[in-house]
This record gives C-alpha cells, structure tokens and sequence, in this order.
C-alpha cells in the first residue's frame, strides 16, 4: 500500500484510512454529511495526491494527444484546460482525464489513479511520434481545495487573482512561497475552487499554510467519501462506476467531449454509433419510493425485466433525497420516466432526471 506525502497528517488528525487505487487514503475524518456540507457552503481540503501527472513535450505532442483523446486539443491556448477521454478499440474508455496546456509542444495530462499504468502504457503504444513523455505522478502532490469560500481563503497565499480566474483555466506560479506551483481552477465538486499540483517535498509545508490562511474560513480536511457523494450531486461520472472499458462516451451523456472533426482511436466506430443512435444511455435518478440505490443493484421496468444497473447511489447530503445513476435502455431514459431498483428482492419506484441534482 503507498502512501502520499501527507497520509502521516492524515493519521495524526484521526482519519479514517481506506485502500483506494494502491493507496492508504483518508476516507472521513468527521462524517461525510458534515464534510460534505463544508464543502458546498465553506472549504474543505482533499488529498488526492494519488491521481496521475504525465508531462508530454515535444513538436508532436499535441497530435499524439489528438490521436488518443476523444476531445479537440488544438482549441487550447496556454494556462487552459480541457475534460477529455481516452477510446479504447472496443467502443469503450480507457479513462477520463484532463489535458492542461502549459505551452506550445508542453501538456500535462491528469488521470485517475487506478488507472496510471494502464493510461501509461496505453499512451505510450501509440507514441510513434517521438514524443518525450514523464510520468511524475511519484514525484507530485496535490491538493484539492474546494467549495464557495476557497478563493477568498486562500488568496492571501498568492499573488494569482483566484477570484477571477476562469473554470477549467490554470496558472503556474508562486503558492504559499513556493515557486512552480500549478493552480487550476478546476475540481470534482460542482462547488467551485482549486486544485493545486506541487512536489512531494513541499506538501507538508503548503498543508499547514494551506490550513492557517484558511483558519479564518472554517477550513477544514475531507475524506473520499465526501468527494463522491460532491461529485454524485453534479452526475460527474466516476472511473469504474458510471464509465469503463465497456461504455463508449455516447452512452454516458460525454458527446460533448466527443469530437468527429478530427481523427482518433476508434472515432470511425464512434461516428456511426452516433449516427445511428445509442441503445442505451447514462441517466440520473431520485427515489420516488423509500430505499438507497447502491452500485450494481439491478433496475427493472414496470414489468419487472432487469433493463439495466446502478452505476453510482447514495442519500444525498445537500437535498436529503436518495439519488443514483444508472444506464437503462434509451427508451427509458427521458426525464420522469419511471424504473424501478431492486433492492432486496423488491422493486422500489424511482424516476429519471435531468442531472445535476443539485442545482445552487
């Protein structure tokens, strides 16, 4: 089991510590409702330095980004940032990730941690170009600071301007008196803030000034189970939950990230699954009847035939209601239509929705 450059702070503070991807984590330190409420009205802190950090360099990088992701990356400009995927052969996805431009012929790519040497070695088979690639996810911490008051907590930290800075836009700089800090305003909450990329070294440093400019603002840690329960509320797919190497990016609603005016891995394949349409699709859904829909429970129709599975359930924090995603045949997948989860042998009434669940 690894542990980042934090898990010794996790520990000393009283967290619950879980295996994740390899990892001993910290999974909550006070609850996951109270954590989860901090996050969406306050700040909270994640360590969530177990994600992935590959550096491409070189005059082909950006076309052997082009060829294995599904999203356009000649759209980004310098201090930008781009939610993407990874095709497989098959119709499905590697993983999810995200494509930072640090300059011309310089990106970084951001993948999930269970997923580092798959990604690796999926992105180096099809490296013919002569690209120079680094993995440093060993040599990175990073830190996930979220929620409405993150910007105003921890400006005093550096002299980047947090407030104005777009979504899904980043800059390097100094954080915390240390220099070469990435900060992107980017993160898995739908509440807004930052998630900061630095080395190993300064982790415990930038952890306890990260922690004193946010005194003042309720700062406080959160563990792994908030961020899911976060991220469920705004129907943000999880790798190996709602998406994996057998559910192409059409399915899961990720058209968006799917672009056809450029060639990539299976893109042919993709381009007639569009055209002729999806017989299945990633839904969200509450809970008309009383129970909490888990991951792989079964969802039937009216008649009682199992037409799909839970992906990702829970009660949700914010709204108090039980929520799930799901993949259900199309026919089934328009707003209020009506399946049922079965729990324990008995099918509870649910109906789809348009996500995200919570809406600020």
């Amino acid at each position: 089991m690894k542990n980042t450059a934090l898990t010794h702070i996790h520990e000393s503070l009283g967290a619950k510590m879980v295996p994740f991807a390899g990892y001993n984590m910290p999974v909550q330190y006070e609850g996951v409702n109270a954590e989860h409420e901090i996050v969406r009205n306050g700040v909270g802190v994640f360590d969530v330095s177990h994600m992935g950090e590959f550096f491409l360099k070189g005059e082909n990088a950006l076309a052997l980004i082009q060829k294995v992701t599904s999203n356009d990356a000649s759209k980004l400009v310098d201090g930008k940032a781009q939610y993407s995927c990874l095709p497989n052969n098959e119709g499905g996805i590697v993983d999810d990730l995200i494509v930072y431009k640090i300059a011309d012929n310089h990106y970084m790519l951001v993948v999930n941690a269970s997923n580092i040497e798959k990604d690796w070695n999926w992105i180096s088979s099809h490296n013919d170009l002569g690209v120079d690639m680094q993995n440093l996810s060993e040599g990175y911490s990073l830190l996930a600071i979220q929620g409405p008051k993150a910007a105003e907590a921890m400006q005093s930290l550096t002299s980047i301007d947090l407030t104005n800075m777009g979504y899904y836009t980043f800059q390097i700089g100094e954080f915390a008196g240390k220099s070469d800090v990435i900060v992107s305003a980017t993160g898995y909450t739908g509440s807004g803030g930052f998630e900061i990329y630095f080395k190993n070294e300064d982790a415990e440093y930038i952890w306890n000034k990260v922690f004193e400019a946010g005194a003042a603002f309720g700062i406080k840690p959160i563990g792994l189970a908030a961020r899911d329960t976060l991220r469920l509320e705004m129907g943000f797919c999880l790798y190996g939950n709602d998406i994996n190497d057998t559910t192409s990016p059409l399915e899961a609603g990720l058209g968006w990230i799917t672009k056809f005016d450029k060639e990539f891995t299976n893109s042919e394949n993709l381009k007639k699954q569009k055209e002729a349409g999806v017989s299945r699709k990633l839904v969200g859904f509450e809970m008309v009847e009383r129970g909490i829909p888990r991951h792989d429970y079964e969802i039937a129709d009216a008649d009682g035939n199992v037409v799909g599975i839970v992906t990702s359930g829970t009660q949700s924090p914010s709204m108090g209601i039980a929520i799930g995603m799901g993949y259900v045949p199309t026919a089934l997948a328009t707003p209020d239509s009506e399946i049922y989860i079965r729990i324990r042998n008995k099918d509870i009434k649910a109906k789809v929705v348009k996500m995200p669940f919570y809406k600020k």
